[in-house]
């Protein structure tokens, strides 16, 4: 569909609302997968050879049984508190039937009738702080299917593509599947909403330790349902589901794209299609998949060789009990405590820094200077050398280097230089000053020797300066620094300037 096939993002606001329903699938990081004893791939950061990873439960063998991860039905438990569900006093597993490449089984065990967390919300807040509540149906127990990897098309998807080949290694990794139910009054800001829900979600599954929850590696993947009903009406449009679009601007972009999609085909007077589609980043816009299937087409059928699981009331108020500070009551208290300005805050928060610089006040820093050093400084190098941000270097690093600077140790030119031989592995902050000699000099005497050398080689400065042009002393301080090697306080060699020109 072309561009002049879209209608303005307004006018399909004026005449029709838009309805969502977001599918958030969140790998869990447990050692193991789902039902079997294979090696769960997602909570490692080292790449596994295809199709190593696994066991014949996996790949549904005949004579294979099926056994339930304790750890994940514990992780599954606590997200689902964590969203402010309730927890079934009995849940079933279910056969969900479909023949797909990367389904070897040719069914996937889940969860229909019987979900493990059930009628839940969460509040979601915009970056201008509107708050929404988002109404939760259910967050259900599934394993994962394998992955696709598309040869021969120009973009690795499967338009264009001459062949696939199928990698096993992600089939029976723990999933738990967080549905929501249709999400009213989004309105303009409803692809913010969207984006801004899957935000939150990330930031409760990490809060809670179950989950490395990185979109750009499959941790966690959002389907996003689209549909329009004309003002006034109270029927729902036909949905499409956009399937795994894997960052937030792509999930805000692909919602923004369907809305005026779907308005300009109804405004034509045409009829959606309930399909899947992808969503192309390159272009920014959709494309058909297949016709998308309801639950009844998956001829759901409870799983025979696994039991209804039936968890405790003390287990379940155990992990009730153990659930951390909700993400965005932190994100209030952090804000207030640091004392920083919205948009301060803010650039922290879509930094993806906030735990980091939180650890870092935690271990001694000034917010401030926890602030500067990792938006700053420590993004820039890694920027460079294509690495995450948080690989370079620890907390506590970065509270050692923030205290030699609040202590006068060094001034912010040498603690760049003692954040580079710390990068370099030369020691702690305060050995690689030692090592490097690149304490601020305390002394004064060598300052104003520098500084007497300085004013004799500018008399006219001096005389500007006798004369109450305070403002030449620059001139002056900037070489005295440049003789004292950066190895000086600037705010004391400004001091003694204008003692020694006074006298």
């Amino acid at each position: 569909m072309s561009k002049a096939e879209l209608m303005d993002y307004e006018r399909a606001l004026e005449a029709y609302e838009p309805v969502i329903g977001l599918e958030v699938h969140v790998e869990l990081s447990t050692k193991t997968k789902m039902f079997s004893s294979a090696p769960n791939v997602s909570a490692s950061t080292e790449a596994e050879e295809p199709n190593t990873a696994i066991r014949p439960v996996d790949l549904g063998l005949p004579g294979t049984l099926p056994v339930v991860n304790e750890e994940a039905v514990r992780y599954s438990i606590s997200l689902g508190l964590a969203l402010g569900c309730e927890i079934a006093e009995v849940s079933g597993f279910a056969r969900k039937n479909y023949f797909y490449p990367d389904n070897p089984k040719n069914y996937q065990i889940s969860q229909f009738d019987d979900p493990i967390a059930h009628d839940g919300e969460v509040v979601v807040e915009l970056e201008d702080g509107t708050v929404f509540t988002v109404p939760i149906e259910r967050a259900h127990m599934e394993e994962d299917a394998g992955k696709l990897t598309h040869i021969g098309g120009a973009t690795g998807r499967i338009q264009g593509a001459d062949h696939s080949l199928v990698d096993y290694n992600r089939a029976g990794v723990p999933l738990v599947e967080i549905v929501t139910r249709p999400i009213f009054g989004g309105e303009e800001r409803t692809p913010q909403l969207a984006a801004a829900y899957v935000s939150t979600v990330r930031d409760i599954v990490r809060s809670l330790g179950i989950s490395g929850a990185r979109m750009e590696r499959g941790n966690l993947r959002c389907d996003a349902n689209v549909s329009l009903r004309p003002r006034g009406t109270e029927k729902l449009g036909t949905r499409t589901e956009t399937k795994n679009v894997n960052s937030f601007r792509s999930i805000e972009r692909a919602v923004r794209y369907e809305i005026q999609r779907q308005a300009a085909i109804l405004a034509a007077g045409g009829t959606i299609t309930q399909e899947t589609r992808h969503w192309h980043e390159d272009t920014g816009r959709t494309s058909s998949g297949r016709p998308k299937s309801d639950a009844d087409d998956y001829r759901y059928f409870p799983e025979p060789d696994l039991m209804p699981l039936r968890p405790s009331a003390e287990l379940v108020a155990e992990l009730r009990a153990a659930l951390p500070e909700a993400p965005a009551a932190k994100r209030r208290r952090l804000r207030e405590s640091w004392g920083f300005g919205a948009q301060e805050f803010q650039d922290i928060v879509n930094a993806d820094l906030l735990d980091v610089v939180d650890a870092s006040v935690a271990a001694g820093a000034t917010p401030s200077g926890a602030r500067k050093w990792w938006m700053g400084e420590l993004s820039r190098i890694a920027n460079d050398r294509q690495v995450e941000v948080t690989s370079l270097a620890t907390p506590a690093q970065i509270a050692e280097l923030d205290g030699l600077v609040e202590a006068g140790t060094v001034n912010d030119r040498l603690a760049r230089q003692v954040l580079e031989g710390v990068l370099a592995g030369e020691g702690t902050p305060a050995e690689v000053v030692e090592s490097r000699g690149l304490a601020v000099v305390s002394d004064d005497g060598p300052l104003i020797a520098a500084i007497d050398e300085a004013l004799a080689a500018q008399p006219d400065v001096l005389e500007k300066i006798r004369s109450g042009k305070v403002q030449a002393a620059g001139a002056i301080i900037g070489a005295v620094m440049k003789a004292m090697r950066g190895q000086a306080d600037a705010a004391r060699v400004r001091e003694l300037v204008l003692e020694r020109a006074a006298q």
